[in-house]
């Protein structure tokens, strides 16, 4: 089944199993493998990508569902080789190591601070509690994307 979707700011379409999960469509037959597979449940979080700016799970979204929407994945969120704000806060805060997780924590951030740019870093933890990092804990990745914030409000 043909399938055709926005991603990343551009028009693709697929030609594949309607039940095939997004998670493998991107990394398989659109070759973004930024997009990481962790639990392959939807607990950890790890593919998490935008979809009509909203953050998704990959793993659990069939790409039938995506049909005429636009995703994001990290892919698309440098523009011109300059890093969105809450990558370079990350970098800055030493807060991705493996980088397993780093993706979806990138754009479920992207997504926090698009819907509540005055969030508290309660809320923030609140807001990438479906995110889970093995390597660097939580305290580092909040400072970061506190740090995004105050950078996009001019501080």
């Amino acid at each position: 089944m043909n399938i055709s979707f926005d991603i990343n700011g551009r028009r693709c379409e697929v030609d594949v199993d309607p039940l095939d999960r997004l998670l493998d469509v991107l990394r398989r037959d659109l070759g973004l493998t930024g997009t990481k597979e962790g639990c392959g449940e939807g607990e950890c979080g790890a593919c998490t990508v935008l979809v009509d700016g909203d953050p998704v799970n990959a793993c659990l979204v069939p790409v039938a569902q995506i049909a005429g929407r636009a995703v994001v994945t990290v892919e698309g969120v440098a523009a011109d080789g300059v890093l969105a704000d809450v990558q370079r806060a990350l970098i800055d805060h030493g807060a991705a190591q493996c980088g397993i997780c780093t993706p979806g924590i990138v754009l479920c951030a992207i997504a926090a601070l698009d819907r509540e740019p005055g969030a508290s870093r309660a809320r923030i933890r609140e807001l990438l509690a479906g995110n889970l990092c093995r390597c660097t804990g939580y305290q580092r990745i909040v400072d970061a994307v506190a740090d995004a914030q105050a950078r996009r409000r001019g501080r």
